[in-house]
């Protein structure tokens, strides 16, 4: 039996979730009493729900402001995602002689449910899909320092996006079509450096994905939310 959320994890979850969506962007002022009458709940269990987002780095207290949805810096995004294409182009090349045609299927299954979500787009769940997808193909990496380091840079990207899908949706169908280029490549033994170079090519083109849409999303009336989750 699945326990009931307590009202905090409630607020928590509703807040994140608009912040996910951009419903609430960047800059965005998080009004207590608003969101507590919006969730029919005191403020308390808002407020406890928002000290939480403010320690995951989703939120920002202000002097004489109050709560905000954190801007995020997008240089500390691009270094993320230029590290992981590294490290994680690296760690699917070594894991690739060690994937068993049991793993290789597990990720194409994966990958098909990632399409099934296409129709009706959900970035989180894509973006959830997506990680199990990579976790899957680098699973078996001899190097175990360096499957915790990209372990690692996912978690901190966790924290800086919740999902990059959420701000570029139309690089969801890219993504997949590579996904399986990927996976061919292993099934095939194509050389290590050519399954190195897919890996890490593939995480670069998201990058420059979303840099193009920030780039184009900042305009000089927009100065709140552009730097966009």
């Amino acid at each position: 039996m699945t326990k009931a959320l307590s009202k905090s994890q409630q607020a928590y979850h509703w807040i994140k979730g608009r912040i996910a969506s951009q419903t609430f962007t960047p800059g965005y002022r998080l009004v207590l009493g608003s969101i507590a009458g919006e969730l029919d709940m005191s403020v308390v269990p808002v407020r406890e729900a928002i000290r939480q987002l403010e320690a995951e780095g989703l939120v920002q207290f202000e002097h004489n402001v109050g709560a905000r949805v954190a801007m995020v810096d997008d240089s500390q995004y691009r270094h993320s995602m230029e590290a992981l294409s590294i490290l994680e182009g690296s760690a699917t090349a070594l894991s690739a002689r060690h994937l068993t045609t049991d793993d290789l299927q597990h990720a194409r299954a994966i990958n098909e449910r990632m399409i099934e979500t296409l129709d009706h787009f959900n970035p989180s769940a894509f973006t959830q899909l997506n990680q199990q997808f990579h976790a899957a193909l680098i699973a078996p990496c001899p190097n175990p320092r360096l499957h915790e380091l990209v372990t690692v840079e996912m978690q901190r990207l966790n924290r800086l996006r919740d999902s990059t899908f959420s701000f570029v949706p139309g690089r969801a169908q890219e993504s997949v079509r590579e996904h399986e280029q990927i996976v061919a490549l292993i099934e095939n033994s194509a050389p290590v450096i050519e399954i190195e170079r897919a890996a890490r090519l593939h995480h670069a083109s998201t990058l420059d994905a979303y840099l193009t849409r920030a780039n184009d999303a900042e305009t000089p009336d927009a100065a709140v939310g552009t730097h966009v989750h």
